[in-house]
């Protein structure tokens, strides 16, 4: 028998509600049934409706201690009531008949059962009785549909934030659980050694035909198996840059790009043992997450200093690289200027997983120990509607700030728009002159109240961004990552945008970035190149797709482009197919070669001609920087290459293999793999060693051989 204390703890964590349905009131009368000290007191009598054998009772616990032992403690909890409501209504239609031998005589073989009226039960007219099935049948059926819904999947262990990917359940992953094997058939003996039935219900038999049956798995109509959960993110979609025919179109321009998203979502994925869908991997952020050694300027007048290379292509002999690095001017920490940085955090019901809210506390914790003491912080929130949670304070009263970030809890529909016009209000009052202010959003990017159009959000940050407030962007999740409206407000606030999946990845973004994270040098920064068709027939930039800029666009102060921070470190890859190299992918035109009246082109031996334009933080004016590039950049081999310059090329070719593009379809993981190890140089923080972890990974998993 199950003793008081085991059946006290079932009823308090496995009984459902009382008078939820008749499977609740069943399961409750057992449990006031074996609360009774004399249980021979009842076996005559009538609890909660049901009769109750002696011999019912005890079959009945002895069923009970076998699901507990033999059944995992989520479907245990779950099958009880089912499984105790299914016996009751088995034993009191049909008593099992004893022999002499104390053996049940009534067993799973196809017999014919004798039943014998119960003298202390009344019969039933056969109205009631046709009324009494019917309502049992209306619980069947109620109980069938239940059983095609899984349980609700259990909170994501903490674990999962320090060591990486978050860990899924099965129900999370979509799939299905497979149902119980069925019960082995047999007698019921007296002895205890009872087979534990299934989890499923057993439908009620006529009292004419019934006998007494092990219960059968319930099997799901394939027709009715939950589908595996579809992906929700979105992102945003795009096409590879194509190849241009330099006498057509000579001119590149993009905007700058310092986001590093891309590379954790495209880490996360290969963890977690799938190849990441092609548009999250966008090939600039990728190369652009690992800091680069590159010549810096000498002093803070000139923000930044250019270099470019070029250089012989790894995946194809008949193209080179023209390899351009810009390397920001790195601000000393006692020259920081003050920061006023309002954190506006989603406290929404969707943010309410391991991954989400909790990271993200842990994420800001990190970023309060890395301010000044004068340095001030704010905290907006938003769910429902948005509030104040921490008005101005700061940085020294870490624990003041440490304690209402500890505090935040989810729930709520989720008002983005009024959180970030609450935040922009706050940072406008505490506003630093010469310093820097900046609202720093942490989301998923779910918002579903008031404006979540993603132009109407543009607008809205295009507008806040004249205050001389800027915006960085830090995405967390990845079941329902809106990382389109991320990239969207980020590039218009002047900003950057992050993904954090772990806390390592916070530390590197908030901790060892915090400075080009936080302190902008340069704003609207965009590159424009032209190219020579005397010295290159075609080209094609590798990534930058989401940054492209019309021609016209780059002379234009009005038009918004990326920003750099203090120590920021960015590359820009073309490749470019020399005049006559045989390379080429565009038939050349038959009327299309320019005359030329002194029979000459002017700087005919440059492949080149690089224009950087930028502001200063506090400026609307652009700056222009020049650099002709001619043999006298150009590298013979490509091991001549430094080895930031290889590691980049080797990151750039993952990404392009990942995105499946036709340039790397030949180059197989194992040349990135070389590239790469042969590349690592110095690597303090681990994250070379991390990558080449990831071309493993790909090529395992069958990335786009």
């Amino acid at each position: 028998m199950v003793d008081d204390n085991e059946l006290k703890r079932l009823r308090d964590i496995a009984a459902p509600a009382p008078g939820e349905s008749a499977k609740a009131r069943a399961f409750e009368a057992a449990m006031r049934a074996y609360d009774q000290e004399n249980i021979s007191a009842v076996t005559q009598g009538s609890v909660g409706g049901l009769r109750l054998t002696e011999r019912a009772q005890k079959l009945w616990s002895e069923i009970m201690q076998k699901k507990l032992i033999a059944t995992p403690a989520l479907a245990g909890l779950v099958a009880l009531p089912i499984a105790g409501y299914a016996t009751f209504h088995l034993l009191r239609e049909q008593p099992p008949k004893f022999g002499g031998d104390e053996k049940i005589t009534e067993t799973l073989a196809n017999k014919p059962a004798t039943v014998k009226p119960i003298a202390a039960e009344p019969k039933q007219a056969p109205a009631e009785l046709a009324k009494d099935k019917k309502a049992d049948a209306d619980v069947e059926s109620r109980d069938a549909a239940d059983a095609l819904v899984a349980p609700t999947a259990p909170p994501k262990p903490e674990s999962a934030l320090a060591g990486g990917s978050a860990q899924q359940t099965a129900a999370e992953r979509g799939v299905v659980a497979e149902p119980a094997p069925p019960v082995p058939t047999g007698e019921f003996a007296l002895n205890g050694t009872v087979s534990a039935p299934s989890t499923s219900r057993v439908a009620r038999m006529p009292a004419a035909e019934s006998k007494l049956m092990a219960p059968q798995p319930a099997m799901a109509p394939a027709d009715q198996i939950a589908p595996q959960e579809e992906n929700r993110n979105r992102v945003q979609d795009f096409k590879t840059n194509p190849v241009h025919a330099a006498l057509e179109d000579p001119v590149s321009t993009f905007s700058i790009d310092v986001d590093t998203a891309s590379y954790s979502f495209v880490r996360r994925s290969l963890k977690e043992g799938s190849v990441p869908q092609a548009d999250t991997v966008r090939v600039e952020e990728m190369i652009n997450y690992f800091p680069y050694d590159w010549k810096g300027p000498d002093s803070a007048s000139t923000p930044f200093n250019s270099t470019v290379s070029v250089m012989p292509t790894p995946w194809n002999g008949h193209t080179k690289l023209m390899h351009v690095a810009i390397k920001g001017f790195d601000i000393k920490p006692t020259e920081q200027p003050k920061a006023n940085l309002v954190f506006l955090i989603d406290v929404s019901g969707s943010m309410d997983e391991p991954d989400k809210l909790p990271l993200l506390k842990s994420a800001f914790r990190l970023l309060v120990s890395k301010l000044k003491a004068d340095d001030m912080i704010s905290i907006v929130t938003y769910a429902g509607e948005a509030g104040t949670v921490l008005m101005p304070t700061k940085a020294a009263e870490k624990d003041k700030i440490l304690n209402a970030i500890d505090n935040l809890q989810p729930g709520g529909s989720t008002a983005g728009e009024a959180g970030i016009k609450e935040a922009y209000k706050l940072a406008q009052q505490s506003f630093v002159k010469d310093g820097v202010n900046r609202v720093m959003l942490a989301t998923d990017g779910d918002f579903n109240v008031g404006q979540s159009d993603d132009d109407d959000l543009k607008r809205l940050i295009e507008q806040e961004r004249k205050s001389g407030v800027f915006l960085s962007v830090f995405g967390f999740g990845h079941d329902n990552l809106n990382d389109q409206m991320m990239q969207t407000i980020a590039q218009n606030g002047n900003g950057t945008a992050a993904y954090i999946d772990t806390l390592a990845e916070a530390e590197k973004v908030l901790v060892e970035d915090a400075s080009s994270t936080l302190f902008p040098i340069a704003k609207d920064v965009k590159i424009q190149v032209e190219f020579n068709p005397n010295k290159v027939s075609e080209y094609r930039l590798i990534g930058y797709e989401t940054r492209a800029l019309n021609r016209e666009d780059f002379n234009n102060d009005r038009v918004d482009a990326g920003d750099i921070g203090s120590g920021h470190s960015v590359t820009a890859i073309y490749e470019i197919t020399p005049k006559g190299s045989g390379g080429e992918q565009i038939d050349p035109l038959r009327y299309g070669q320019a005359t030329v009246n002194n029979g000459g082109v002017a700087n005919a031996d440059e492949y080149a001609f690089v224009k950087i334009r930028y502001k200063l933080p506090n400026e609307d004016v652009s700056k222009l920087i020049t650099t002709p590039v001619t043999s006298a950049n150009e590298l013979a081999s490509f091991d001549q290459a430094s080895t930031d310059q290889r590691f980049s090329v080797a990151v750039a070719a993952f990404g392009q293999k990942l995105r499946d593009e036709d340039a790397t379809a030949k180059f197989g993981y194992d040349k990135i793999m070389e590239i790469a190890t042969a590349a690592r140089g110095a690597d303090p923080f681990g994250y070379r060693s991390e990558f080449l972890s990831l071309v493993r990974l790909a090529s395992a998993l069958g990335g786009n051989r």
